[in-house]
C-alpha cells in the first residue's frame, strides 16, 4: 500500500525524534505548530506508542481523529478500544493511555493537542508484546 495515498495529508518523515517512545515504525507530519498543534501520525502494522500522560493544570489532553486504517486506543485500567476510519477519541488531561496500529493494518490519525496550562507529556513504559498480543485482530 502506498502510504502517501492514505489521506489528503502527506505522511511525512520517519518519526525519529520520538522513536524511543514507539515499538515499530511511525511517521510524523506536523500540520500545525501554531495556535493548536496538529500532527498527522502514521503507524505501520503492529506499531504502537508507549503508555503516556498529557499532564496539564488546566485544559489539555489530546483528540485523535482516525483518518486511515485500523488501530487501538486504551486507557490505563480499562479495556482496549478498536478504532477505524472516522472514529474520534477524546483523551482527557492526566489520563495514562496508548494508541497504535492493528496487527495487520496501517493506522493513521490526526493528533490534536488541546491547549493547556503547564502542559507536558510524560512518556511511560512500553506496551509489551504480551499486552499487545492479547488484542483481537
Amino acid at each position: 500500500m502506498d502510504k502517501e495515498k492514505l489521506n489528503v495529508f502527506p505522511v511525512g518523515d520517519k518519526n525519529d525524534a520520538y522513536a524511543k517512545y514507539f515499538i515499530g515504525q511511525s511517521y510524523l507530519n506536523m500540520l500545525s505548530t501554531e495556535q493548536v498543534v496538529i500532527g498527522n501520525v502514521t503507524f505501520e502494522p503492529r506499531c504502537r506508542n508507549n503508555w503516556h500522560i498529557h499532564h496539564a493544570e488546566k485544559g489539555g489532553g489530546q483528540i485523535l481523529l482516525v483518518t486511515a486504517g485500523r488501530g487501538w486506543y486504551q486507557e490505563w485500567g480499562k479495556p482496549p478500544r478498536a478504532l477505524k476510519v472516522g472514529d474520534v477519541v477524546n483523551i482527557p488531561a492526566n489520563v495514562k493511555h496508548w494508541h497504535g496500529a492493528a496487527k495487520d493494518s496501517l493506522f493513521q490519525h490526526l493528533a490534536i493537542e488541546v491547549p493547556a496550562e503547564s502542559g507536558k507529556t510524560e512518556w511511560c513504559e512500553p506496551v509489551t508484546d504480551e499486552e499487545y498480543g492479547r488484542l483481537e485482530s
